[in-house]
């Protein structure tokens, strides 16, 4: 619930900030100055999301550690009935589009399957920090209900 309120709240501001964006005419720099500070709040959105889940370095390191593999689920989700192959064909291709526009993952050495909205991570990533983010990319894409992750530092 935590997590729903704080992606709410931060869709209201990346929608309020292009609204402002698209209505106002303004120079280039302040364009440029509007631009940045959506991704900052992008930025902080994720990181209160991946706080939310538990999706920090430390946590990821423990998990995997005892369990070999991370698992977060949403929970509105949880029982409800298998998606078909379509959505998960949809979220898998979301999931790999988030990861090659973002700075420090790699779509080439993530691999990403989506099973009855399921999706599992694998392949190598840099740091701990980089699995919580690459977990909350994907539970913030429509059609997934569970990431299990067996991504490994390297």
């Amino acid at each position: 619930m935590k997590g729903f309120i704080i992606g709410l709240l931060a869709g209201i501001l990346i929608g309020a900030g292009a609204f402002w964006f698209f209505t106002v005419d303004r120079p280039a720099e302040q364009a440029r100055e509007t631009a940045q500070e959506a991704a900052d709040q992008a930025k902080r959105a994720l990181a209160a999301k991946m706080e939310a889940m538990e999706l920090r370095a430390d946590d990821i390191r423990k998990e995997l550690t005892e369990k070999g593999r991370v698992v977060r689920r949403k929970a509105r989700d949880i029982g409800e009935a298998a998606a078909d192959a379509a959505v998960d064909a949809r979220a898998t291709a979301a999931i790999k589009t988030k990861l090659a526009a973002d700075p420090d993952l790699s779509a080439l050495r993530i691999s990403v399957s989506t099973t009855a909205g399921r999706v599992t991570l694998s392949g190598m990533v840099s740091s701990y920090e980089f699995i919580g983010k690459a977990m909350a990319m994907a539970l913030d894409t429509e059609g997934v209900r569970e990431v299990i992750s067996t991504l490994q530092v390297g």
